[in-house]
């Protein structure tokens, strides 16, 4: 699997992005709204480090909020949506800044064990949030009720990992070739 350095080079507000992004945002929050039935379950997290991974940090970013902007107008907008966002974001800034320099040198497996880590790192994140309304001395017994959904989360992640990395890692290098000329 590749990674696309040239692509972080191609203007964000070229129609040709734009366009990209929305497909990518799309896909994410359609899959996240279509799995909404399973607690935790959705493969907005592994695109999100598939994004990242192929075509870098802002992009990643970008797609992130988009994602969670997009399927919280079906799913309802709350006060859980900042740190939704901010969730994402480190997510996407741990793949960006850590694991994508690193990329070739990961075997798939681990990276689905990453992207299952991911799902706790992210239930945490929500938890410490939400550590003012509730008072940190609840903080504990809150983040310790949320464990078995982040176990959702992870093993959801790590299955979408393992099955769509290798179908959208070279996919999207193909069309970035293709239609960007990504030459890589």
């Amino acid at each position: 699997m590749k990674q696309s350095k040239g692509f972080c080079n191609i203007p964000i507000r070229s129609v040709k992005s734009i366009v990209l992004i929305a497909m990518i945002a799309s896909l994410c929050a359609v899959g996240r709204i279509m799995f909404s039935f399973i607690p935790n379950v959705q493969p907005v997290t592994t695109i999100i480090i598939i994004v990242t991974i192929v075509m870098g940090l802002k992009y990643g970013m970008i797609i992130a909020i988009l994602s969670i902007f997009l399927s919280n107008l079906v799913l309802g907008m709350g006060l859980w949506t900042i740190p939704q966002f901010a969730g994402y974001i480190v997510i996407t800034l741990l793949t960006g800044l850590i694991v994508r320099p690193l990329f070739g040198q990961i075997p798939h497996i681990l990276l689905c064990l990453y992207a299952s880590l991911t799902g706790f790192l992210y239930g945490f994140i929500i938890s410490i949030w939400q550590a003012p309304i509730y008072g940190i001395k609840y903080f504990w017994m809150y983040y310790i009720s949320g464990l078995p959904f982040d176990m959702y989360h992870s093993i959801g992640n790590f299955g979408f990992y393992f099955i769509l990395a290798p179908i959208l890692n070279p996919l999207l290098h193909n069309l970035l070739t293709r239609y960007y000329d990504v030459n890589h």
